[in-house]
C-alpha cells in the first residue's frame, strides 16, 4: 500500500515538474517576444515600462501585463504616452491573449493583418492613437471578439464585412476615423451588439435596414457622416435603443413613424440632415424621450399637440426648419424641460402663457419667426431662465415689467421686433445680466438710468429706436461694458464724460442721434476701445487731441457733425486705426503730416470741411490705403508723384479743390485703381496716356479743368470703364474710335470742349450706355440714329454742335426705348420734325417710371444742363427725375407732329426757333405733367388750343413771335403768365393781352380782370374796403363785421365774390412776378 502510494506521488510530481517547465519555458517565448516589441518603441526611457527586464517575471513584475496560468492573458497599457507602432508586436506569440488595451497613447502605422491570429482575444482596444491605413479583414477571424474600440484614429478605406461575422461582439466602435464607403449589411448579423460607434467618418450610402435586425442595440450612433437616404422603418424594431444619433448627414425624406415604437428611447438626435414631411405624433409615445433635437432640417407643417405631453423631455431643438402654425399650448405641460428652442421657422401666433409653467426652463430661443401680439407676463415668471431670444418677431406692445424678476438671466435678446413703449425701470434689477440687446424697435422715452445696476453687463444694443433724453451719467460706470450701441436714436444732450470709466469698453456707437456739445477728452481713456462711431450728430468744438491715445483704435467715424479748429497731429498715434472719417464738418487747417504714419489705413475720408495747404508729403507711406477722400476743400498745389506709391488704392477723389498743375503720368501704375475723380480743380495740360493701362478703372472724371490736346485712342479700349466725364475741359481733336464690343460704359459726358468730326460708330458696341453728352462741341455729323439700338439710353445730349441734315428713322422696329432726355438744339438739322422718333419714345409714354440707380452713384451724379422755363439750370440725378425733349434753334419746318401728345412724361418740351408751321396739336393737352413749353419764334397758325388750359403743372409758357390768333385760354396756370408769353402774336386777344375777348364766355362764379378794370370805383371801394378791413382788425371788428352783414342781408353777394376774386388775382400776379425777379438773378448753372 505504501508503495502504490509512494509511486502515485512520484508520478504527481513528475507531471507537476513538466508541466511548471513548460509553463516557465512559454511564458519565457512571451517575455521575449515582448521585449522584443518594447525594444521598438521610440521612447525607451518612459518610466512605466522600465519595469520589462529580461531578468524580472514577466507574469508578476511587468507593468501592464496580467497572465493566467502562467500565460500572458492581458497587455493593459493605457494612457502612457507610448511612441512606436504594431508592426513588431508578437501576434503570434501571445496565443492566449483575451484583452488588449494600448489606448491613449501615440501609437501610428497600420494595423498588420497578423492581428488575426489572436484567436483568444475577447476586448480589443487602439482608440485615441494615430493608427491609420485600413481595418484588416483578418479581424474577422477572431470569433470570440466581444469589444472592438478603434475610435479616434486616422483609420480610412471600408468597413470589411467580415465584422459581420463575430456574433459575439457586444460593442463596435469605429467612430472619429476617416472610414467611407457604405456600411455592411453583414454588420446586422450581431444579434448581440448593444452599441454601434460609426460616428465622424465619412461614411455615405444609405442606412440599410438589416441595422433593424440589431434587436439588442442600445446605442446607435451614425452622425456625422455623409449618409444618405430615407431613414429606414426597421429601426422601429430596435425595442432596446436607448440613443439613437444620426445627425449632421445627408438624410431625406420624412421622419418614419416607426420611430415612435422605441419605447426605450431617451436620446433622439436627428438634426443637420435634410429631412422633410411632417414631425410624426407618434412621438407622443416616447415616455422616456429626454432630449429631441430635430433642428436644422426641411421640416414643415405644424408643431404636433402631442409633444406637449412628453413629460420626461429635458431638451427640445426644433429650430431652423420651416415649421408654421402656432406653438402648443400644452408645451406648458412639460414640467421638466431645460432647453426650448424653435428657433429659424415660420411660426406664427402669440406666444402661449402656458410657457410661464415651464419653472425648470433654461433656454427659450424663439427668435426668428413670425410670432405676434405682446410678450406674456407670464414669461417673468421663468426664474431658472438664464437665455431669453425673442428677437426677429413681429411682437408689439411693451416690454414687461415682470421680466425684471428673472434674477438668472445672463443674455435677454428682444430685437428687431415691434416693441413700443418705454424700457422698464425693472430691467436694471437683473443683476447677472450679460447682453441686452433691444435694438430695432420702437422704444421711445428715456435710457432709464436702473441701468446703472447691471454690474455684470457687457453688451448693451439699444439701437435703431425712438429713445429720447440725455443719456444717462450712470451708464459710465457699468465698468464690464464692452459694446455699447445707441446709434440711431433721438438721443440729445452731451455724451457723459463718465463714458471714460468703462475701461473694458471696445466698441462705442452713439451715431445718427442729436447729440451736441463737445466730445469728452475723458474718452482717451478707453484704451480698449476698437470702435468709435460719433457721426452724424450735432458735435461741436475740436476733435480732443486725447483721442489719440487710443491705439486699439480701428474705425473712428466722427463725420457729420460741425466739428471745427485742426485735425489733432495725435491721431499719428493711431498705429491700428484702418478707417478714418472726418468728412461733412468744418474742420480747418491743412491735414497734419502725421496721418500718412497711419500705415494700418485702409480708407480716409476727409471731404466735405474746409481744409487747406498741401496734400501731405507722407501720405506715400500709406501702403494699405483703399479709399482716399479729400474732395470739397481748399487744399492747393500739385497731385504729389508720392500718391502713385499707394499701390492698393481703389478709390482717388479729390474733385472741386484749388488742385493744379499736370496729371501726373504715374497713375498708370496704381493697378487695382477703380475710381479717378479729380473734377472741378484747375488741372492743365494733356491727359496721360498711361490712365489706359488701369484695367479696374471704372469711373474717370477730371470735368471742369483746363485739360487740352487730344483724348487718347487708347482710352477706348479700357474695358471696364462705366463712367468717362471730361466736360468743360479744352479738348480738341477726335472722340475716340475704338471702343470694343463688350464695352462697360454707362455714362459718357465730353460736353464744353473742342472736339471735331464725326461721332464714332464704335459707340454702338457700348450697350449699357445710359448717358450720352456731347453737348457744345465742334462736332459735324448727321443725326446718330444708330444709337437707337442702345438699349438702355436715357440721355442723349448733342446740343451745340454741327450736325445738320433731317432725321429719318432707320427702320428698325425698336428705337431709343428707355429715352428720357434728348436736347438737340442750336444744330443745324432740317426739314420736318422725326414723328417717327417721337412714335418710338417709349420711356417718356409712363409717368413715374423706377429706375435703378447705376452702380456708381456713390462716386458720382449724372447731370445734365437743360433750358427750362426760360432757365439754364443744372439737372443732378438725371436718370430717375427728368424727361426733356429740346430741338429748338435748328431749321425744323412743317407740323408739329400729333403724336407728340402720347409723351406723358414729357416736363420740358422745346421746339422753339425753327419754321415750324400750322397749328398747335390739342393733343398737347394730354402732357399732364408738363412743365415748361416753349414753342416760340417759330411760324405757328390758328388758335390757342382749349386743351391747354388743363395742363396744371405749367409753370412756364412761351408762345411769342408766332402767327396765333383767337381767345387765350382761361384756367389756373394761364390766368400766372404775363404778356411776354404771347408777344408777337397781334391776332391774339384776351387776358392778359387785352381786355376782352368778344363772346368768349366766362364762368358764372368768376369774373374775368377785363370786367373788374371796367369797374374803377368798385376796385377803389373793394381796395379802401380791404385796407379798412386790414387795419380795424381789432379796433375796427365790428365795422367789418356789420359792412358783411350788410352784403348779405341786401342778397348783393356778386360784390363779396368779386373781392374774393380781385384779391386771388392780386396774389397770383405779385407772386408771379417776385418769382421771375428772382429766376433772374439765379447763377445760371444752379443745381437741383
Amino acid at each position: 500500500m505504501m508503495m502504490v502510494t509512494s509511486k502515485a506521488f512520484s508520478s504527481l510530481q513528475f507531471f507537476t515538474l513538466i508541466y511548471l517547465f513548460t509553463v516557465a519555458f512559454a511564458s519565457t517565448e512571451e517575455a521575449i517576444a515582448l521585449l522584443k516589441w518594447e525594444g521598438t518603441l521610440k521612447n525607451q526611457n518612459n518610466s512605466l515600462l522600465a519595469s520589462w527586464t529580461p531578468n524580472s517575471n514577466a507574469c508578476e513584475d511587468w507593468y501592464g501585463v496580467v497572465c493566467f496560468n502562467g500565460r500572458v492573458n492581458t497587455l493593459n497599457i493605457t494612457n502612457y504616452s507610448v511612441i512606436g507602432n504594431l508592426y513588431a508586436f508578437p501576434f503570434s506569440s501571445l496565443p492566449f491573449l483575451e484583452n488588449l488595451n494600448l489606448s491613449n497613447n501615440n501609437i501610428s502605422g497600420t494595423i498588420p493583418p497578423e492581428i488575426g491570429n489572436l484567436t483568444n482575444l475577447v476586448y480589443l482596444d487602439l482608440n485615441t492613437n494615430q493608427i491609420s491605413g485600413t481595418i484588416p479583414p483578418q479581424i474577422g477571424s477572431l470569433a470570440k471578439l466581444q469589444i472592438i474600440r478603434i475610435f479616434n484614429n486616422h483609420l480610412d478605406g471600408f468597413i470589411p464585412k467580415e465584422i459581420g461575422y463575430l456574433r459575439s461582439l457586444t460593442k463596435l466602435s469605429l467612430g472619429i476615423n476617416f472610414l467611407s464607403g457604405s456600411i455592411p449589411a453583414s454588420l446586422g448579423n450581431l444579434n448581440n451588439l448593444s452599441s454601434l460607434y460609426l460616428h465622424n467618418n465619412q461614411l455615405s450610402g444609405s442606412i440599410h435596414e438589416e441595422i433593424g435586425y440589431l434587436r439588442s442595440l442600445n446605442v446607435l450612433d451614425l452622425s456625422e457622416n455623409a449618409l444618405n437616404g430615407s431613414i429606414p422603418a426597421s429601426l422601429g424594431n430596435l425595442n432596446n435603443l436607448s440613443r439613437l444619433y444620426l445627425y449632421n448627414n445627408q438624410l431625406s425624406g420624412s421622419i418614419p413613424e416607426e420611430i415612435g415604437y422605441l419605447s426605450s428611447l431617451t436620446y433622439l438626435y436627428l438634426s443637420n440632415n435634410s429631412l422633410n414631411g411632417f414631425i410624426p405624433a407618434s412621438l407622443e409615445n416616447l415616455n422616456n424621450l429626454s432630449r429631441l433635437y430635430l433642428y436644422n432640417n426641411q421640416l414643415s407643417g405644424s408643431i404636433p399637440e402631442e409633444i406637449g405631453y412628453l413629460s420626461s423631455l429635458t431638451y427640445l431643438y426644433l429650430g431652423n426648419n420651416s415649421l408654421n402654425g402656432f406653438i402648443p399650448a400644452s408645451f406648458g405641460n412639460m414640467s421638466n424641460l431645460s432647453f426650448l428652442l424653435l428657433n429659424n421657422n415660420y411660426l406664427s401666433g402669440s406666444i402661449p402663457a402656458s410657457l410661464g409653467n415651464l419653472n425648470n426652463l433654461s433656454i427659450l430661443y424663439l427668435y426668428n419667426n413670425q410670432l405676434s401680439g405682446s410678450i406674456p407676463e407670464e414669461i417673468g415668471y421663468l426664474r431658472s431662465l438664464t437665455y431669453l431670444d425673442l428677437s426677429e418677431n413681429a411682437l408689439n406692445g411693451s416690454i414687461p415689467a415682470s421680466l425684471g424678476n428673472l434674477n438668472n438671466l445672463s443674455r435677454l435678446y428682444l430685437y428687431n421686433n415691434q416693441l413700443s413703449g418705454s424700457i422698464p425701470e425693472e430691467i436694471g434689477y437683473l443683476s447677472s445680466l450679460t447682453y441686452l440687446y433691444l435694438s430695432n424697435n420702437s422704444l421711445n422715452g428715456f435710457i432709464p438710468a436702473s441701468l446703472e445696476n447691471l454690474n455684470n453687463l457687457s453688451r448693451l444694443y439699444l439701437y435703431n429706436n425712438q429713445l429720447s433724453g440725455s443719456i444717462p451719467e450712470e451708464i459710465g460706470y457699468l465698468s464690464s461694458l464692452t459694446y455699447l450701441y445707441l446709434g440711431n436714436n433721438s438721443l440729445n444732450g452731451f455724451i457723459p464724460a463718465s463714458f471714460g470709466n468703462m475701461s473694458n469698453l471696445s466698441f462705442l456707437l452713439l451715431n445718427n442721434n442729436y447729440l451736441s456739445g463737445s466730445i469728452p477728452a475723458s474718452l482717451g481713456n478707453l484704451n480698449n476701445l476698437s470702435i468709435l462711431y460719433l457721426y452724424n450728430n450735432q458735435l461741436s468744438g475740436s476733435i480732443p487731441e486725447e483721442i489719440g491715445y487710443l491705439r486699439s483704435l480701428t474705425y473712428l467715424d466722427l463725420s457729420e457733425n460741425a466739428l471745427n479748429g485742426s485735425i489733432p497731429a495725435s491721431l499719428g498715434n493711431l498705429n491700428n486705426l484702418s478707417r478714418l472719417y472726418l468728412y461733412n464738418n468744418q474742420l480747418s487747417g491743412s491735414i497734419p503730416e502725421e496721418i500718412g504714419y497711419l500705415s494700418s489705413l485702409t480708407y480716409l475720408y476727409l471731404g466735405n470741411n474746409s481744409l487747406n495747404g498741401l496734400i501731405p508729403a507722407s501720405f506715400g507711406n500709406m501702403r494699405n490705403l483703399q479709399d482716399l477722400f479729400l474732395n470739397d476743400n481748399n487744399l492747393i498745389g500739385e497731385i504729389p508723384s508720392y500718391v502713385c506709391n499707394l499701390t492698393s488704392l481703389e478709390v482717388l477723389y479729390m474733385p472741386r479743390n484749388n488742385l493744379k498743375g499736370k496729371v501726373p503720368q504715374c497713375l498708370g501704375n496704381i493697378s487695382d485703381l477703380h475710381v479717378l475723380s479729380m473734377s472741378s480743380n484747375s488741372f492743365r495740360g494733356e491727359l496721360p496716356s498711361s490712365i489706359s493701362n488701369l484695367t479696374s478703372l471704372q469711373i474717370l472724371d477730371f470735368g471742369r479743368n483746363n485739360l487740352e490736346g487730344a483724348i487718347p485712342q487708347c482710352f477706348g479700349n479700357i474695358s471696364s470703364l462705366q463712367v468717362f466725364d471730361m466736360q468743360n475741359n479744352k479738348l480738341s481733336g477726335t472722340l475716340p474710335t475704338n471702343f470694343s464690343i463688350g464695352c462697360s460704359l454707362i455714362s459718357l459726358n465730353l460736353h464744353g470742349n473742342e472736339l471735331e468730326d464725326e461721332i464714332p460708330r464704335s459707340l454702338d458696341n457700348c450697350k449699357k450706355l445710359q448717358v450720352l453728352d456731347l453737348g457744345d462741341n465742334q462736332l459735324n455729323d448727321t443725326f446718330p440714329m444708330w444709337l437707337g439700338t442702345l438699349p438702355e439710353l436715357r440721355v442723349l445730349r448733342l446740343t451745340s454742335n454741327k450736325l445738320h441734315g433731317p432725321i429719318r428713322s432707320s427702320g428698325a422696329e425698336i428705337m431709343f426705348p428707355d429715352l428720357r432726355i434728348i436736347d438737340l438744339s442750336r444744330n443745324a438739322f432740317s426739314q420736318d420734325l422725326p414723328t417717327s422718333l417721337f412714335e418710338h419714345l417709349k420711356g417718356m409714354r409712363t409717368v413715374d417710371k423706377t429706375m435703378e440707380e447705376p452702380s456708381y452713384e456713390r462716386y458720382y451724379d449724372d447731370s445734365v444742363v437743360v433750358v427750362t422755363k426760360g432757365l439754364e439750370l443744372e439737372i443732378v440725378r438725371i436718370l430717375s427725375l427728368y424727361t426733356v425733349i429740346d430741338l429748338s434753334s435748328n431749321k425744323f419746318e412743317g407740323h408739329i407732329p400729333s403724336v407728340l401728345g402720347d409723351l406723358i412724361a414729357i416736363r420740358v418740351l422745346n421746339v422753339s426757333h425753327n419754321a415750324l408751321q400750322g397749328y398747335i396739336p390739342s393733343s398737347l393737352g394730354s402732357l399732364s405733367i408738363v412743365e415748361s413749353l416753349d414753342l416760340s419764334f417759330n411760324q405757328l397758325s390758328g388758335e390757342i388750343p382749349q386743351q391747354l388750359a388743363s395742363l396744371t403743372f405749367l409753370e412756364f409758357l412761351n408762345l411769342s413771335h408766332n402767327y396765333l390768333q383767337g381767345c387765350i385760354p382761361q384756367g389756373p396756370q394761364f390766368r400766372t403768365f404775363e404778356s411776354n408769353s404771347y408777344e408777337g402774336n397781334d391776332g391774339l386777344r384776351g387776358y392778359p393781352v387785352s381786355k376782352g375777348c368778344g363772346k368768349d364766355p366766362v364762368s358764372e362764379k368768376n369774373y374775368t380782370v377785363s370786367e373788374l378794370e371796367d369797374q374803377e370805383s368798385n376796385s377803389e371801394f373793394f381796395n379802401d374796403f380791404w385796407k379798412a378791413a386790414l387795419m380795424g382788425y381789432g379796433s375796427g371788428l365790428c365795422i367789418g363785421i356789420s359792412i358783411i352783414y350788410i352784403l348779405i342781408s341786401t342778397g348783393n353777394l356778386r360784390w363779396l365774390a368779386r373781392i374774393i376774386e380781385e384779391l386771388e388775382h392780386k396774389i397770383i400776379v405779385q407772386r408771379r412776378k417776385k418769382q421771375r425777379g428772382q429766376r433772374n438773378y439765379r447763377r445760371r448753372n444752379n443745381r437741383f
